[in-house]
C-alpha cells in the first residue's frame, strides 16, 4: 500500500475532502448539528491553506444523513460549512466548494460511496480530472467513493485503524492532514 510515490501536483490536481473525521473532531454516534459543536483538527486550517496552495480545486465532499433524519437543521449545516471556509481562508487557504448529501439511502446517488457528488463537481469546475484528484477520508465509503471516480485515495487514521479497511481501495496512509500537506511539500 505504502510502496506508492504520490504524484507531483500542480493546479491541474483538485483535491477532494471528507470532513468530519478529516478536518474535524466526529461525535461519537450523533452528528455536528451546529458551528458551536465544530472543532478543527490541530493543524487542519493551515494543512489545508498548504494543500490548497498546491491544488487547483479544494472541494469538500460530506454526506450529511442528520439532515435527512431530521435530526440536524440544513441552515445550520450550510452555516458550519460557510464558518468552516472562513475559518481556512484566515490561514491563507481556500475551499473551493462544499457538497453535502442529505440523503439517508444508501442508493442516492450522490451518498458516499456513490460519486454524484465528484460528478456535481466535473459539472461545477468543467478543470476537474479524476484522473487527476485525490479524495481523502477516514471512512471505507470516501475510499470506495474516490476509487470507484478514479481517484487516488488517502486514508486518514483519525477514526479508525487502517487495517480496518480493505488495502484495495486505500492508495495511502497517513496519521492526519498535517501529515498530508507534510509529505506533498517535501
Amino acid at each position: 500500500m505504502m510502496s506508492k510515490k504520490l504524484p507531483v501536483i500542480d493546479a491541474a490536481w483538485t483535491l477532494f475532502l471528507d470532513r468530519d473525521g478529516v478536518i474535524n473532531y466526529e461525535k461519537v454516534e450523533d452528528y455536528i448539528h451546529h458551528w458551536d459543536e465544530f472543532r478543527f483538527y490541530p493543524k487542519a486550517p493551515e494543512s489545508i491553506a498548504t494543500l490548497s496552495n498546491l491544488f487547483g480545486k479544494t472541494i469538500v465532499v460530506t454526506n450529511q444523513k442528520g439532515i435527512g433524519k431530521g435530526v440536524t437543521v440544513e441552515s445550520d449545516v450550510r452555516d458550519i460549512h460557510t464558518k468552516m471556509k472562513a475559518a481556512i481562508m484566515q490561514h491563507g487557504g481556500k475551499i473551493d466548494a462544499v457538497y453535502y448529501c442529505p440523503a439517508t439511502d444508501a442508493n442516492d446517488p450522490c451518498r458516499k460511496p456513490n460519486i454524484g457528488m465528484a460528478v456535481q463537481a466535473k459539472d461545477e469546475f468543467g478543470s476537474v480530472d479524476f484522473n487527476r484528484s485525490i479524495m481523502v477520508g477516514n471512512n471505507p465509503s470516501d475510499m470506495q467513493f474516490g476509487r470507484r471516480a478514479g481517484m487516488i485515495t488517502i486514508l486518514l487514521t483519525t477514526t479508525r485503524l487502517a487495517d480496518t479497511v480493505d488495502e484495495q481501495l486505500v492508495d495511502f496512509v497517513f496519521s492526519d492532514l498535517a501529515a498530508v500537506a507534510a509529505a506533498f511539500t517535501r
